[in-house]
């Protein structure tokens, strides 16, 4: 069963159940309305003879026009009867009196049939009792119509309940309908198509919205997929090629390199291709949101001395300075941390002219500030965001120029990826030696 059917047998459903109990209360406050009336009725007639005895002047003509609409009785005060309206003058008491003027209808009359009400009179001969008693045929007739009619009505009333719910939900729908086809018909090839967007601001229209969102966000994912794997692939085959051929020209040539020149080249770009699965596998992680930094007390001055240390005796041309590290202890993940110091510490190196400058500062917020510049070319504004992607690059002078050629464009994501994973954030800017000056943001810890 689909929501359509569903929800027009939910809607019938419910407007039955008002229906229904809206007809019972109609069919029960008409007959008290109309017994109502016959009650005032009577008690009107009762009062009137009643005032006629106590003036004196006797029991009155108690004329009638029918008998089956009403008839009138005056007791004594033993409860014999003294008159009766010419329409039940053969018959004897009718009701017996009983508390608040009512009377309960004795045989042989039926107590669905008639009320009767009660009235005293004290009149110079004692006290009397007057009982009028009117029909209910009318009240009967008037609540079997009414029955007859809602009995016929509410069918009709739920059959167009039913028709205008079918259709409104069909209406509603139809946007529905509308968006499962195209979705059924997107492929992970066509992840540039859209749902159609329905008129209004409805949940549906919103529903439409939202999965357009999810599709920008799958082709998106998509397009950096697969611009992930061409740019590995590319990364991975350099290496490759480069054992291929020394091996080639060993295997070709063989006087032309020594045993140990071979394993030298073969060496080197095993290690490339290591530190390049390792780079992948830790974008690979952050992905899939597993980076959870081992928070421990650490010493973060001693972290950027050592990264310092380790750049002197890998560059000895450059001047290495850490004049602006100041002390600075939280809790975070030491591993991590180091690899974030390695790779800015890296890209400065390689990017630098003469200076490398390290900077390490608490904030009065309780923030900590990391600062790595260098005084090569800088990042222009237009690409300072964009660095931070995975397998960027930018122009020659930037990426590839200088000491040992360029990377693969992972290390600033992997530093983005680590610092988001500790909660900062990482930017780039113009350093005062003329480059470009990182700067890494940790929360309080």
């Amino acid at each position: 069963m689909g929501v359509r059917f569903r929800s027009t047998v939910a809607a019938v459903l419910v407007v039955a159940v008002g229906l229904l109990a809206g007809a019972v209360a109609l069919v029960v406050l008409l007959r008290a309305e109309l017994t109502d009336d016959v009650r005032q009725a009577a008690r009107a007639r009762a009062e009137q003879v009643a005032a006629v005895i106590e003036s004196g002047r006797g029991v009155p003509s108690l004329a009638v026009a029918e008998r089956d609409e009403q008839f009138i009785q005056v007791l004594d005060a033993n409860g014999a009867l003294l008159a009766s309206s010419g329409n039940v003058e053969e018959l004897p008491v009718l009701a017996r009196p009983e508390k608040d003027g009512e009377a309960r209808v004795t045989t042989p009359l039926d107590e669905d049939e008639f009320l009767v009400v009660a009235a005293t009179a004290d009149g110079p001969d004692g006290r009397k009792t007057v009982l009028v008693g009117r029909a209910l045929l009318a009240v009967a007739e008037s609540t079997r119509i009414v029955t007859r009619l809602l009995l016929l009505g509410l069918p009709l009333l739920l059959l167009l309940a039913a028709a205008a719910t079918w259709m409104a939900v069909g209406r509603a729908l139809a946007p529905v309908a509308a968006m499962r086809a195209e979705v059924e018909a997107i492929s992970a090839t066509e992840l540039q198509r859209r749902v159609p967007l329905p008129r209004g601001r409805d949940e549906i229209a919103r529903l439409a919205v939202t999965m357009n969102r999810m599709l920008d966000r799958l082709e998106r994912a998509q397009t950096a997929q697969r611009r992930f794997i061409s740019d590995a692939s590319h990364e991975l085959r350099s290496p490759v090629a480069s054992v291929r051929q020394h091996a080639e020209v060993a295997l070709a040539h063989p006087g032309r390199s020594t045993q140990e020149e071979l394993a030298a080249t073969v060496l080197a770009e095993n290690l490339r291709i290591q530190r390049l699965v390792d780079d992948l596998l830790l974008l690979a992680r952050a992905d899939e949101d597993a980076l959870r930094p081992r928070r421990q007390t650490v010493d973060l001055d001693d972290l950027v001395l050592d990264e310092a240390r380790r750049l002197r005796a890998a560059a000895p041309a450059l001047r290495i300075s850490t004049a602006g590290v100041s002390a600075a202890r939280l809790q975070t993940d030491a591993q991590g941390l180091r690899r974030v110091l390695r790779n800015l510490g890296d890209n400065a190196a390689r990017h630098a002219r003469e200076r490398v400058a390290f900077g390490l500062t608490r904030e009065e917020d309780g923030r900590t500030v990391l600062l790595v510049e260098d005084d090569g070319p800088g990042v222009p504004p237009a690409d300072r965001e964009r660095i931070f992607e995975r397998f960027v690059r930018l122009d020659d002078a930037r990426a590839r120029s200088g000491k040992g050629g360029g990377g693969s464009g992972l290390g600033l994501a992997i530093v983005a990826e680590l610092v988001a994973a500790h909660g900062g954030t990482a930017t780039v800017g113009e350093s005062p030696l003329g480059g470009a000056r990182f700067e890494v943001w940790l929360p309080r810890g």
